[in-house]
């Protein structure tokens, strides 16, 4: 037997008892007649007190494997800093398990360690104590939502990796098949389709804990290989669905940290999110809310801006006195990475507005700016002006995460839950075409079936999305179930019926036999993860995750692979030879 107990949960109760523990030195410190060595396993760290006048002990080094045997004490100075900071172990034996060479990075919470050297020893990396709370997080995470889904009768069931290449949001992942050479499987984006032909199958509640495929560019909150916990139920409106999922969040934030989610959570629609917040995922922590300004410019529109131009506001209390010029240049900087060729940005202080465009406003527009905003004392104003309305707003949506962090609104340990409704079925692409907003197997709102053909930008779906703390978590939708609303959703969408058939044969033939109203929901266990245990690092959360080059510094994917193994496949070897 290596332990008889955990270190981590060593306390002043367990004084006097003999103990046999083992971990990983995480620091040594030789006082001459003792020697006190920090001992590290998945549960904690505890002291290890070696009275060198009493027993030999081996040559010990950091990150060495020990086996300790010895006595609980009582601390003549308990370390408030350590959960077992009021008892020490007095080794009566210590036995070498295992020898380290040095580690490149520092195994511990603050590490010295760029990340692309922690990708590379990840295997190091994860014994860090802040890593390994992490996993645990995620752990508990997903022990909650199996409890809380099992409780509501939902059957967890397992769909296919191999699947068909359809049309989704990002680019599949293909896998050529040996057996059919030419063709190919696809990595699926979601298990989307499939979830659907479940509920066509009966089985009225389903979830799973399923691993997804996107080949598009990374980002911080973005990796080609990730986890969604999948939920779809018939026979539910999407109010119902809702507020299933709200049991589910407030569980797993309960179970994973202790907080208490207050029920039910807001609502607030597409519409108003982008209107007031500048966002589909507003953080709603603090205000600073969006205005419309236009009016008060109304009857001097040419001598500032264009006639047609949507002109907006937000206003930043205390800061005018701190906003120096280089502030903002730094305002115009963040516009012009969103679109803008830049912002105005008022400053009022002793009751006085200044500022670029005030030199050209007049007495009653400053007056009326003033008394619409409500300025106080050391506000600024920031005013964003464009033809194009979602460009205005995103540039003041990004603006006030960019003010609220340098006032420090956003504060760790704080959570803010919404729920973000009534999307727009469709929206436009570059070359305005019209897109689904969300998949192509979202339901419209039954008002809104008359306009599919006639009107479709003003369709409205019956989507919502879960939003904490400024960061989508979690999107769904009440399901098309009908079959003809189906094919009119592929027509709008310009889709051929042999392109459908091609692609989605095998679906639609699934709606002719009794289809069952759903809907469904998936969340990013991922992202989940990153909010619970405070970091905005996608690659945090992730045991073994790929760089922003989509590669993996510790073990090389993607490489290239043998010839032979391209000739199995019938794939040309043509760009191995190239390189």
């Amino acid at each position: 037997m290596y332990r008889t107990i955990e270190n981590g949960k060593l306390r002043k109760e367990h004084a006097g008892q003999n103990v046999e523990l083992v971990g990983w030195v995480a620091k040594k410190r030789n006082l001459g007649s003792f020697i006190f060595i920090d001992l590290r396993d998945r549960s904690g760290i505890v002291q290890v007190m070696v009275k060198t006048d009493e027993i030999s002990i081996p040559e010990i080094r950091n990150e060495y494997v020990i086996h300790v045997k010895g006595v609980v004490r009582i601390k003549d100075q308990p370390n408030p800093n350590l959960l077992t900071g009021e008892v020490e172990v007095e080794a009566s034996e210590i036995i070498l398990i295992n020898k380290s060479a040095t580690t490149p990075l520092i195994i511990a919470d603050e590490t010295d360690a760029l990340e692309e050297v922690r990708l590379k020893y990840r295997y190091l990396d994860l014994r860090r104590p802040i890593m390994q709370k992490r996993f645990i997080a995620r752990a508990q995470i997903v022990k909650s939502a199996h409890e809380y889904l099992d409780e509501h009768e939902f059957i967890e069931v397992e769909t296919p990796i191999l699947t068909k290449s359809t049309p989704g949001g990002a680019r599949d992942f293909l896998v050529p098949s040996r057996n059919h050479p030419g063709s190919y499987y696809a990595l699926p984006q979601s298990p989307q389709i499939y979830k659907q032909l479940l509920m066509i199958g009966g089985f009225e509640r389903y979830y799973q804990i399923a691993r997804c495929f996107r080949d598009e560019d990374l980002r911080a909150d973005r990796q080609p290989d990730f986890t969604q916990i999948d939920i779809e139920m018939s026979f539910l409106s999407q109010d119902e669905i809702m507020k299933i999922n709200e049991g589910l969040i407030a569980k797993i934030f309960k179970d994973t940290i202790g907080y208490e989610v207050e029920l039910p959570l807001k609502r607030l629609s597409f519409n108003d999110a982008i209107a007031k917040y500048g966002s589909d995922k507003p953080d709603t922590r603090f205000e600073m809310l969006i205005t419309d300004i236009k009016s008060i410019f109304s009857s001097n529109l040419g001598d500032y801006y264009n006639n047609n131009a949507y002109i907006q506001a937000i206003v930043v209390n205390n800061i005018a006195e701190a906003t120096s010029r280089k502030k903002m240049d730094e305002a115009s900087l963040i516009a012009k990475q969103h679109g803008l060729g830049g912002v105005a940005v008022l400053k009022y202080l002793d009751n006085e507005l200044s500022g670029s465009l005030v030199k050209s406003m007049s007495e009653e527009e400053i007056k009326h700016l003033i008394e619409k905003l409500s300025l106080k004392n050391n506000d600024i104003v920031v005013i964003a002006a464009d033809n194009r309305y979602n460009k205005v707003t995103s540039v003041l949506g990004a603006l006030r995460l960019y003010y609220a962090d340098a006032l420090g609104l956003r504060k760790p340990g704080t959570f803010d839950f919404l729920w973000v409704k009534d999307f727009p079925l469709f929206e436009r692409d570059e070359k305005g075409n019209l897109t689904s907003t969300h998949h192509p197997f979202t339901r419209p709102r039954d008002e809104d079936l008359p306009l599919l053909r006639s009107n479709p930008d003003a369709v409205i779906a019956q989507a919502y999305d879960l939003v904490i703390n400024g960061q989508e978590v979690g999107g769904g939708s009440v399901r098309i179930y009908d079959q003809n609303v189906q094919q009119a959703i592929f027509e709008v969408l310009g889709m051929e019926e042999e392109d459908i058939r091609a692609k989605f044969g095998f679906f639609i033939d699934a709606f002719k036999y009794g289809t069952p109203p759903h809907g469904g929901i998936a969340y990013g266990l991922d992202r989940l993860t990153m909010i619970l245990t405070d970091t905005d690092n996608i690659r945090d959360v992730i045991a073994f995750p790929k760089n922003l080059a989509g590669m993996s510094p510790m073990s090389g994917e993607p490489t290239k692979v043998d010839a032979i193994q391209l000739e199995e496949l019938k794939i040309s070897n043509t760009t191995n030879e190239k390189e």
